[in-house]
């Protein structure tokens, strides 16, 4: 779903147990709601959150539907059920904007023409010996100042300023309160440069209707001039090459990781890691309130492969006076569906097969592994081929977690949590491994069974584990209740 971050998610509960959230429809509010989740439940392990709307039930738009219908869905599924999930700002501006939710490839439309999600911008100007050249305007009646005589070719609009743009902050400070005189001052105080953030009316009308405070969290970060820098590597025989250093501030409450001393012609080098760059973040965790302890910890438990985000100095320092973070540009790149949503649509609803399929024997099946990490980490290596789609298992730790669970050298990785990955990239199944905290379930199978399976045309899922294997006798909810447990 373009411009949004809707995500699947596939939980199983165990045998007397709940999914572990509630499923609520509320006064004055769209959608069916996700909330009470369980701390350590199936839901919360999987990345639900308080305020989520339930899109689809196995594949099945309910979004128009009513709360006792939902939950009928969700009772007959059994033990394993497959969510489409949207976060409760995006599922408010897409409500706003009329998106039709019902189609994972749609976008907001105007007058036929596809257009981007609304969002606010934040611009980063530079004063020449011109100035920045724009105005502002107040409008009597109306709250906030408004960009105006933006001079074509000028600081500000290189910068993106429009005229009409709505004022909000000055260098991380909300202004939206503050007189003409005042915002004047702020700008001539900051010397040479201003972050502003900025919205135009379109924007500002729709977060105004949905009653929505508008906030640099909230941003598009695309037209700033620095950008930090996405950094992959694989890890040589000597490491990856760099060392990590630790810094306070004066104020001794926030901790910065520089990279230093890089070796020449190592993974870091190669992967445009640079002397002093500010490590941000570790596989998309951000590391700012991490101890060096903590960061090192993170990079040696990510394997062969490790993802930084990083900012120069000078990157940095333009984030620092917009009082934003650098993970911004991040969360934006990253809002793309999941590469199991189209293929999550067309999931059967959970239902065992009413008769086997010809010859098959009893073990022709998968195995699906759960294991806790220890601080070995998981102990198994994921492997696959360049150009070939899937995953296979290799050097399984002896009497690791992975050895106990029941994973062997080359078993077939078919799902991870529950989201199959059989047409998954490496790095994207290994970030499905990252985050899924402390614990993890591997659905696999033996490389002979898979193989045989997909000849016969076989869906390899966890129907093929029979119910006694994963499924549990459905518990009665009340189809009246608004609230319910799952």
């Amino acid at each position: 779903m373009a411009g949004y971050k809707s995500r699947v998610i596939s939980l199983t509960k165990r045998p007397g147990h709940t999914f572990g959230f509630y499923l609520r429809v509320e006064q004055g509010e769209e959608g069916h709601l996700i909330r009470c989740l369980e701390m350590g439940g199936p839901a919360e392990l999987a990345g639900m959150k308080d305020g989520d709307r339930i899109l689809r039930v196995n594949g099945e738009f309910v979004d128009g539907l009513s709360h006792s219908e939902v939950v009928e869905k969700v009772r007959i599924s059994g033990a394993s059920v497959t969510f489409h999930i949207l976060d409760e700002a995006s599922y408010m501006l897409a409500k706003a904007q009329g998106l039709n939710l019902s189609n994972p490839q749609s976008t907001p439309v105007a007058n036929g023409v596809a257009k981007q999600a609304l969002k606010p911008k934040l611009c980063y100007l530079v004063k020449s010996s011109s100035g920045y050249g724009f105005s502002l305007r107040s409008v009597k009646g109306e709250q906030g100042l408004f960009m105006t005589e933006v001079i074509q070719g000028s600081v500000a609009d290189r910068a993106g300023v429009n005229a009409n743009d709505r004022l909000l902050e000055i260098n991380g400070e909300n202004v939206e309160g503050s007189t003409h005189e005042q915002v004047v001052d702020k700008i001539k105080l900051a010397g040479s440069s201003i972050m502003l953030l900025l919205v135009d009316e379109e924007t500002d009308r729709h977060y105004q209707n949905m009653r929505m405070k508008i906030g640099a969290w909230l941003a598009t970060s695309k037209y700033l001039p620095h950008k930090p820098c996405v950094v992959n590597m694989t890890k040589g025989p000597d490491g990856y090459g760099f060392l990590l250093k630790e810094e306070i501030n004066l104020t001794g409450k926030a901790i910065c990781h520089f990279i230093k001393d890089i070796d020449r012609g190592s993974p870091a080098e190669k992967a445009g890691l640079k002397e002093m760059d500010r490590l941000v973040s570790v596989n998309g965790k951000e590391v700012d309130s991490c101890s060096h302890e903590q960061v090192v910890e993170k990079i040696r438990l990510s394997g062969n492969k490790c993802c930084l985000l990083v900012v120069n100095k000078e990157t940095d320092q333009m984030y620092k006076q917009g009082k934003v973070s650098p993970m911004l540009f991040l969360e934006e790149m990253d809002s793309s569906s999941p590469p199991s949503y189209t293929e999550a649509l067309n999931l059967p609803v959970p239902v065992r097969p009413s008769t086997p399929v010809q010859g098959r024997t009893e073990d022709l099946k998968p195995k699906l592994c759960k294991m806790e990490k220890t601080s070995a980490g998981y102990g198994f290596h994921l492997n696959s081929i360049q150009g070939v789609p899937g995953q296979y298992i290799k050097e399984v730790v002896k009497g690791g977690a992975a050895d106990r669970a029941g994973l062997v050298d080359d078993d077939i990785v078919v799902e991870v949590n529950g989201v199959n990955v059989e047409q998954s990239s490496h790095e994207e199944v290994v970030a499905l491994i990252r985050n899924s905290g402390s614990s993890l379930e591997i659905l696999v199978a033996k490389k002979s069974i898979y193989d045989q399976l997909k000849a016969e045309g076989v869906a390899v899922t966890r129907l093929l584990l029979g119910e006694t294997s994963y499924a549990q006798t459905t518990s009665s909810l009340s189809e009246e209740s608004i609230d319910e447990r799952l």
